[in-house]
């Protein structure tokens, strides 16, 4: 019954990549053919952005009163509507009222399969599960260049993947019941945590080092939205590649983060989540360099391939190492915190590349890449030194106390 739930929710997760990728694939066609500036894509990524970050504020309460299968249906039948809207708007303003329940879906989806996932299920399913996220990503360009190279319009691409999520939606509907038997098992547990949690008072964001994580987050998810945005409208503009042609590489990045992450869900049995999100940091900022070299475009394509292999470990395992970090008591709000600060990095970052860009060129865009790649780095390292010397006081105040 638990590996039947599991696929469910890995399909789920693809549902929730789908549409993460595609606005920034589809963009140079879609900015001709609607006439909007280069900007308008960064402004209803704000806005797609703006509603996830509301719904996971308050996806608390809504899953606690529907349940997670309730939650995540209604959440993929909301972003499936929303998809196909895209695909009937007559114009900018129709896109952005679209964008709104697209986001408030989206986030419902994140923070609910996130938080079942960690309590329910072993530590390598995290990276997994986000790589079924990339699954989606992944897909997303690839069908939607499909459409622009065979002559079809964007909003035939759309409506593609609006039935996608039809389906999955309809998936999620029949498969209710499992939902229902898993909340039983796991009552006790439920209950048990709930009262310890009310019965202290806590301060979470006074703990040291978690503004350190949650600026990690912030630049993480920048990065990640501005390549996925922005990155197919850079290779049009300043490598000369077809719009369909650069979607498909843009593909190859998301792909680089599908592919990353399972290969991480393997890795996390042998190596500790700080090493790997070191790793995946410097492998990142090596790939953004890349996209600074004035040669052939086969530099460009490596260095998204690399950007995205060198992500893949780092958010999964950053969630992962937060009861590492800060102990299981404040793990649950910490949590919370910090995939709000993530979906703000999100919501706020790619647009300001696109607004600078706008008023200058989207040639900047690697030296924007390399800047949020390096302060997250810089800003990790600075949390595990911070962690590190809280470890090494921890130990010396037992050998004290034993001593004592």
């Amino acid at each position: 019954m638990a590996t039947i739930l599991l696929v469910i929710i890995y399909l789920a997760f693809i549902s929730l990549g789908l549409p993460d990728s595609v606005l920034g694939a589809a963009w140079p066609v879609m900015q001709a053919d609607l006439g909007a500036p280069l900007e308008t894509a960064g402004w209803l990524f704000m806005t797609i952005a703006g509603g996830t970050i509301i719904s996971i504020l308050v996806s608390g309460r809504i899953l606690k009163r529907f349940g997670t299968g309730k939650v995540s249906f209604f959440s993929t039948l909301m972003t499936a509507a929303a998809l196909l809207g895209f695909y009937f708007a007559p114009s900018v303003y129709w896109l952005f009222l679209c964008a709104i329940p697209l986001g408030l879906g989206a986030g419902a989806i994140d923070a609910g399969l996130n938080d079942y996932v960690a309590a329910h299920y072993k530590a390598h399913h995290m990276s997994w599960l986000h790589s079924f996220w990339g699954v989606g990503a992944t897909i997303g360009p690839i069908i939607m260049a499909q459409y622009i190279a065979g002559g079809n319009s964007w909003s035939n691409g759309y409506f593609a993947i609006a039935g996608i999520q039809f389906v999955l939606a309809i998936i999620l509907l029949l498969t209710l019941p499992l939902w229902n038997k898993g909340k039983k098992n796991n009552g006790e547990a439920e209950e048990s945590g709930e009262r310890v949690d009310h019965a202290e008072i806590v301060k979470p964001l006074q703990i040291r080092g978690v503004k350190l994580a949650l600026l990690s987050f912030l630049f993480y998810c920048g990065a990640e939205a501005t390549m996925g945005l922005w990155g197919s409208s850079f290779l049009v503009s300043m490598k000369g590649l077809p719009a369909a042609e650069a979607a498909q590489w843009v593909s190859f990045y998301f792909a680089g983060i599908t592919i990353g992450r399972f290969i991480t869900g393997f890795i996390t049995f042998k190596v500790n989540n700080r090493t790997l999100i070191r790793m995946g940091q410097i492998l990142a900022l090596a790939g953004a360099i890349l996209l600074f070299l004035p040669f052939t475009s086969v530099f460009a394509l490596a260095g998204f391939v690399l950007v995205g292999l060198g992500l893949a470990p780092i958010f999964p395992c950053m969630l992962h190492e937060t009861p590492a970090r800060f102990g299981k008591k404040h793990s649950q709000t910490i949590m919370g915190y910090q995939m709000a600060v993530a979906y703000t990095g999100s919501t706020f970052l790619p647009p300001v590349l696109g607004f600078i860009a706008s008023h200058s060129t989207i040639g900047i865009f690697p030296l924007c890449i390399v800047l949020l790649a390096a302060a997250m780095f810089l800003i990790s390292e600075k949390l595990n030194r911070l962690l590190n010397k809280k470890e090494i006081n921890s130990s010396e105040d037992v050998t004290f106390s034993t001593n004592r």
